[in-house]
């Protein structure tokens, strides 16, 4: 999730757990611990690449940040030395915030580590985007009324609706996944596998991509299309173009980080390699430049990370095909 969302549900929780016994200190170190994880992105790997399929590893394990939760306990109760005798408290909060905030990335696209050293797979449950104002609204009204106001009823009601709503979109995620796999049978589309989730800012709204062969095909489905068939698009993922480069290592972590769901594409005499699950066709978040096109063999290079395109013109689309099937971008 974003750095807003993860600070504000590391203070909420850390509120509901302490506040009404050490005050504002609960809010502050929630809120520290709620961002710790994701502090990860300032370690320097090596390139890109690395940066890019390490990122949500170690510091995300639920093994290590349970045992660092009583370790950070310590540490707190040694600054703020009267609240020793809630040592037992500070670890439970310690290890609420730690584990909530990495669950919480969990259950976006990009993909986590929790059950590092044992098993270093991404997993991922996409029930949110990684901004989805439903879901911190509340959770930041109630830390503001807290911080400014001491209202600890309205921290626990917004931390129980945003709760609640997350609830709600990991059965939405489901619902879609059971309706994509009888609609793409229904039209009798082909694919190895495919995946859901939800569209930028909304569990209204849920954007499938698929695999299959050379080819991949993105779909969107809206909670309100009912019974309407999918308009699919589907576009090739040029896997020849890694011919000669296999091996390649950025290719290779790339191939395995994404599951499969990327594509090949040359841009200008360059071989890129895409991330086909963050983004929408043509404006992806993550993209590399893996390789030149030679005449006789492609040549590995150092992986370059190229710029993302945000293009804000699609926003007023979404929204409109939340509501409506034939909106046009």
């Amino acid at each position: 999730m974003d750095s807003l969302t993860q600070l504000v549900f590391g203070a909420a929780c850390g509120e509901a757990i302490l506040g009404k016994k050490v005050g504002r200190k609960a809010l502050i170190w929630g809120g520290v611990l709620g961002t710790l994880p994701d502090l990860d992105v300032f370690i320097p790997l090596g390139s890109p690449v690395d940066d890019f399929v390490s990122h949500r590893g170690f510091s995300h394990s639920l093994f290590l940040l349970a045992i660092l939760s009583p370790l950070i306990a310590r540490l707190i109760t040694t600054i703020h030395q009267n609240s020793k005798h809630l040592y037992i408290k500070w670890v439970l909060f310690s290890f609420v915030v730690l584990e909530g905030s990495v669950l919480l990335d969990l259950l976006t696209i990009y993909g986590t580590q929790i059950f590092w050293p044992f098993d270093t797979t991404p997993h991922a449950v996409p029930s949110l985007f990684i901004i989805d104002p439903l879901f911190t609204l509340p959770i930041l009204i109630g830390v503001l009324a807290a911080l400014f106001l001491k209202n600890h009823r309205l921290n626990t009601v917004g931390l129980s609706l945003s709760l609640a709503y997350l609830i709600l979109a990991l059965g939405t995620g489901i619902f879609v996944k059971q309706k994509m796999e009888v609609k793409l049978t229904e039209q009798g589309v082909s694919y190895s596998k495919f995946v859901c989730s939800p569209a930028p800012f909304t569990t209204l709204l849920w954007r499938t991509v698929g695999i299959h062969q050379d080819q991949y095909f993105e779909t969107y489905y809206s909670l309100f299309d009912g019974d309407i068939p999918l308009s699919i698009d589907f576009y090739p993922r040029n896997l020849d173009l890694m011919n000669g480069i296999e091996e390649h290592a950025p290719v290779v972590k790339l191939k395995n980080f994404t599951k499969g769901y990327f594509s090949m594409s040359d841009i200008n005499g360059s071989i890129a390699m895409t991330d086909l699950r963050m983004g929408s066709e043509p404006n992806y978040v993550f993209q590399f430049k893996v390789a030149e096109i030679k005449e006789i063999k492609n040549s590995p290079i150092k992986a370059v990370r190229l710029k993302a395109i945000l293009d804000w013109s699609q926003l007023p689309w979404l929204w409109e095909r939340v509501w409506k099937h034939t909106a046009q971008l």
